[in-house]
This record gives structure tokens, sequence and C-alpha cells, in this order.
């Protein structure tokens, strides 16, 4: 029997870089569309501009975007007189929510909380899980959640975009893509926060068309890798969905030699969920826990359009393993040089698929 091949070596201090703080974006660019573009291929890279994507672009690439819907997912609770916090994190089904709790050690499995600044609306503790989670249940009544988390939720904006009190109006609105339909997801596919009415139109008239579907991001999105050897780290799974219409469109494109595009590594991520060895995609629906690290074989993008990411977190070592590590180091070093912004509500990239790379 052959041997296997030898794994990358891989080490998450290798995905570390300093970040002056002035470089974390507190606020979008306005117009959104007003962004910058690191453009970064094989032959190095290129200062352009959100603007410029459709000449970036060529006719007939089909985008996959994530139409995922920001909750106000982050509640105040009381029982007696003990306070927690509960970030919802994924939907269960039946009106059960696994979410993550602070100040979990007061809570037992049987105790029934108390939303704060939604009168009558409860959740009771069904399980408590590993690293301060805990399973809830808020009850069949999926409106009247829904109801009480735009009356006593907060936008869960992430944690180094600092705002005095709470999340306003204005992150309500610029937290929210312009795809967003589907209400399930507790942080936004960023990727997809630079797009306008006035750069959709622009992409059409191009002949790029656009093909949604789901993955409703998690909380997890915004936890470090803490282990020396990134694949101890555990990533937590989502729910995510590829729409039959979509996997038909994604497979006609890609039997033509036209070229998909990942709109944010949750697309990415799901378009790896639902791909087959050979490249085509299935519907799909269901959870992935898909972790993608150097070594990786693409099997169904050829570009991905993202933001900056955070120093030794997943997403660096996603983007890092579809476009080369040594040239995703290079890059955010660029990046860095000419003062772009960073993380959420930053500027984008726009990388093509390197299928040779090394990660040392």
């Amino acid at each position: 029997m052959p041997a296997a091949p030898p794994q990358p070596s891989l080490r998450t201090e290798d995905f570390d870089f300093a970040l002056p703080e002035g470089l974390i974006a507190q606020s979008p660019a306005r117009p959104r569309d007003a962004a910058r573009l690191l453009v970064v291929r094989a032959d190095g890279v290129s200062d352009q501009g959100v603007l410029d994507l459709p000449g970036l672009l060529e006719p007939g690439d089909v985008l996959v975007v994530n139409d995922t819907r920001v909750i106000p997912a982050r509640l105040k609770a009381r029982r007696g007189e003990a306070r927690i916090e509960i970030m919802l994190n994924r939907a269960e089904g039946g009106g059960l929510w696994q979410a993550l709790v602070r100040n979990a050690r007061r809570l037992r499995v049987g105790h029934v909380v108390e939303i704060e600044g939604a009168p009558g609306c409860t959740a009771r503790v069904v399980e408590r899980q590993e690293g301060g989670s805990a399973l809830f249940d808020f009850g069949p009544d999926q409106a009247a959640l829904a109801a009480a988390l735009e009356m006593a939720g907060e936008i869960p904006l992430p944690p180094y975009i600092q705002r005095e009190g709470k999340p306003g109006a204005e992150d309500a609105a610029d937290y929210q893509t312009i795809f967003a339909r589907n209400p399930g997801a507790v942080a936004a596919p960023t990727a997809s926060l630079h797009f306008t009415d006035r750069l959709l139109a622009a992409l059409d008239a191009r002949g790029i068309s656009r093909v949604p579907v789901t993955l409703h991001v998690g909380a997890g999105t915004f936890l470090p890798v803490r282990d020396d050897d990134p694949r101890a780290h555990r990533i937590h799974q989502e729910w995510c969905e590829m729409p039959e219409a979509s996997a038909v469109a994604i497979n006609a494109a890609r039997a033509a030699g036209r070229r998909i595009v990942a709109v944010g590594t949750t697309a990415l991520r799901t378009l790896e969920s639902a791909a087959g060895e050979d490249g085509m995609v299935a519907p799909f629906r269901g959870l992935t826990g898909i972790y993608i690290l150097p070594g990786h074989r693409f099997r169904a993008a050829d570009a991905l359009l993202t933001n900056f990411h955070l120093p030794k977190s997943t997403l660096l070592m996603l983007v890092s393993a579809f476009a080369g590590t040594r040239r995703m180091r290079a890059a955010y070093a660029h990046a860095i040089r000419e003062n772009y912004r960073f993380f959420s509500y930053g500027d984008g990239s726009l990388l093509f698929r390197c299928d040779q790379d090394s990660a040392e």
C-alpha cells in the first residue's frame, strides 16, 4: 500500500502578524463600495477599489453570495438576582438554540431565565455544554422569539469594534449586507458588506451573474486558534444550505469553463462542503464543520473576495490555503504598509486560487 502523502508543517505562530490598532476599521467606508481592494495574483499584488471589481472579473463569471441575515443575537437575561449574557449561536429547531453564555456557572439544567427587555420571554436550560455554552429552549413560537429579539436583542458586533454603550441603529444597518434574506447569523459575511445597488448594476452590465447560498455565521468565527498546531483546534459547526437552483447554475457555469467567485469565506466554505471530487456541487442542507487549512485541495471556486482577517484566525489560515501562505504573508505586509483598513468594516481583497502552495 502506498504511503500517505506527508502533511505540511503547520504552526499557529506562522499566521501571526502585528497590526497597528489604527488600522482596525471602526466604521465602514461611505459609500460602502468606496472601500479599497487589494488584488492578489500569482505575479504580485495591485491596489484597486471595490468599484473596480467588474473590470477585474470576466463576463460569464458567477458570484456566489451568502444571503444570511444577522439577528440581534446578544441578550441580557436574569435568573433571580443573577445576571447572565446570552449570545445565540445556532438554531437547533423546535425553539432550541445553542448559545454562548457569560456567567454560565450560575446555570443548571432545568433553570429558567427571563430575557430583559422582552416581557414574557423566557428560556429553559436544556443542556450545559463545554466552553461556557448551553442549549436553551425558547418555546415553539418562533414569531414570538423573533419579536423578542427585535425588542431586546443587540446586534453582536465583533469585540474589536468599539462602541460606547450598545450598538445603535447605524450599526444595525451597517452590519447587514445587501443580500441579507434568511435570518440566523450572529456575525455578518463581511465581504458582502461592500456591495451596493450601484456595484450590482455594474456587475450585471458586465455579464457577471450571482447565485445565493446560506451559511448562518456562528459566534465561533471570533475565536482565535490557541493550540500551537492549528490542526488541534476545534471549529464550531454552522448551518448552511446549497439550494438546488444555485447548484444547477454553478455546475452549468463550471461545465462551460466559466469561473466561480466566492464572495466571502462563508460562501467558499459552503461551496467546499457541497462539492464532489470533480468540483461539481450537490444540493445540501445541514451543518458544516469544514475546517480549511493549507494543504486543502479546493474543488469549487476559482477566486475569492474577502476582507482582511485576524491574526492566528481560522479565516487567515483559510485564505492562506486558497491563495498561498507566502503570497498571503506578503499581501498582508503590503496592506499594512499601505494603510488598508482591517477586519469586518475594513477594506477587501480579491484572491485568485493558487493550487501549488507551501506552508513554509
